[in-house]
């Protein structure tokens, strides 16, 4: 063949049949639909779910008198930052104070300041004349340890606040040094500032004072209400009187509802159920994504989610950003009998490599036919409904379960009508006219903290730094 002659495909008459025609007589080996989005849902499966008949599950508390540790909000404009004026009355001095202008004017009155790492803040003994508000970053709370040598007593991260006690008190000192670790943004409030103020506001300077004159509340150590008891008494003492109070308006759960509409032609449900049955396939695969969207509610829901429900004196702060061993022992010390860990994947790993670079390595534990990594005796079970943020940091939950253990419990109420599950139902909903059937598919549940030390969580976990 000489150059530049065309090269001509020469194709053969078909001398078989084809294996695309074949397919269409052939009986083949199928497997059911597959489904990437099915995990293990291991939080379903440990908590221990609790029967709500009436759809409510009402927390019954001893009183507890409010200690102000709540969190602060802010409002960042570009560099600017400022905080949300309501947001002032999670400060104890100003708790339940109302007037909106006068909290806009302090908010106006505090002064944003930057710190880099290792910047100190706050010195011990020096007097106290302002209170801090922690915007952005972390601060070490370091003091004297027991031979002397310098201490990390605390870590405080984004919406935290120290040395309120100025505001109403005049001759208050710093009690630990208070320590940049990452570059801060802070605002200041000086009790210059709050003085001022209220010698031009009467409402404030009552409130002020009123503060500053209420005695401390008999209370244990985890601010309930004290029951007055004797021990330890000879003769005829007088046995003192007491009675345990309640709280008067206990938090009520009602239970959370997931919802979706399951449509299936009737021409396929008639027609294409060989070998397997396109409804129940369907069904299982909508039962599964409504079974994963369950999780995550009871993750992340603002309302009864583990992650927003945590008690914020049982959200601690990891010592060096990655998740170390201190930080889980420091975990499992705030409660007694915590039955697991919950972590995604990704802070397992983190947590995996802090303890190979110490030369730890963590036991394991079976659970249901399966070896699952653990800490202390304490399972660490992976959750991927745990969010991680554009910053790579997540979080690490730590739970005791059970009513019998004052824990954590899950919510639902079996026995409804078309019920297919505990606490699912598919009802039937009829056919339209193009001749579709449909389904409705709904789920029940629910979660609630009996006390606040049966959940905490170890925030801002850095997953993504290697050292």
């Amino acid at each position: 063949m000489s150059v530049g002659d065309e090269v001509r495909e020469v194709r053969l008459p078909q001398q078989s049949l084809g294996t695309a025609a074949a397919r269409n007589l052939a009986t083949t080996t199928k497997s059911v639909p597959q489904m990437q989005e099915i995990s293990s849902r291991w939080l379903l499966r440990m908590l221990p779910w609790v029967q709500v008949q009436g759809g409510t599950y009402r927390v019954n508390r001893r009183l507890t008198y409010a200690v102000g540790d709540g969190r602060v909000t802010f409002v960042q404009t570009g560099e600017r930052v400022s905080v949300v004026p309501a947001e002032l009355g999670e400060l104890p001095p100003l708790r339940s104070y109302g007037d909106e202008g006068v909290l806009a004017e302090l908010a106006r009155r505090c002064e944003q300041r930057e710190f880099a790492p290792g910047q100190v803040l706050a010195t011990a003994g020096e007097v106290a004349d302002r209170v801090f508000l922690l915007a952005h970053g972390r601060v070490e709370k370091v003091g004297a340890g027991p031979y002397g040598d310098e201490a990390v007593l605390g870590v405080l991260a984004d919406g935290a606040y120290f040395g309120d006690g100025a505001l109403v008190d005049g001759e208050a000192t710093w009690g630990y040094t208070a320590r940049a670790a990452t570059a801060c943004t802070v605002l200041v409030l000086t009790r210059a500032d709050v003085r001022n103020l209220a010698e031009r506001e009467a409402s404030l300077s009552e409130h002020l004072r009123a503060a500053a004159a209420v005695p401390n509340q008999r209370t244990n150590k985890y601010g309930e209400a004290e029951i007055d008891l004797s021990a330890g008494h000879v003769g005829e003492a007088v046995v003192p009187h007491t009675f345990v109070d309640y709280e008067a308006a206990p938090r009520e759960y009602e239970l959370s509802v997931a919802q979706t509409v399951l449509k299936v032609h009737s021409r396929v449900a008639d027609l294409y159920n060989q070998p397997m049955n396109q409804t129940e396939q369907q069904l299982r695969l909508t039962v599964e994504a409504l079974r994963e969207r369950q999780e995550h509610e009871l993750v992340n829901n603002r309302e009864f989610g583990l992650l927003a429900n945590c008690d914020y004196g049982q959200r601690l702060q990891p010592h060096a950003g990655v998740p170390s061993p201190d930080d889980m022992d420091e975990l499992l010390s705030r409660r007694r009998g915590s039955k697991l860990f919950l972590a995604h994947p990704r802070a397992i790993a983190a947590f995996g490599r802090e303890c190979s670079r110490r030369g730890l390595y963590p036991d394991t534990v079976e659970v249901g036919g399966h070896h699952v990594p653990a800490w202390r005796g304490v399972p660490i079970f992976p959750c991927d409904k745990i969010p991680v943020s554009e910053s790579r940091t997540t979080s690490i939950i730590c739970m005791r379960t059970g009513e019998a253990e004052q824990g954590v419990v899950g919510l639902q109420q079996s026995g409804i009508p078309d019920e297919i599950e505990p606490s699912l139902s598919v009802r039937f909903m009829g056919i339209d006219e193009q001749a579709i059937i449909s389904y409705l598919v709904t789920a029940y549940y629910s979660a609630a903290v009996l006390v606040p030390d049966a959940l905490g969580v170890l925030e801002n976990v850095e997953v993504g730094r290697w050292r």
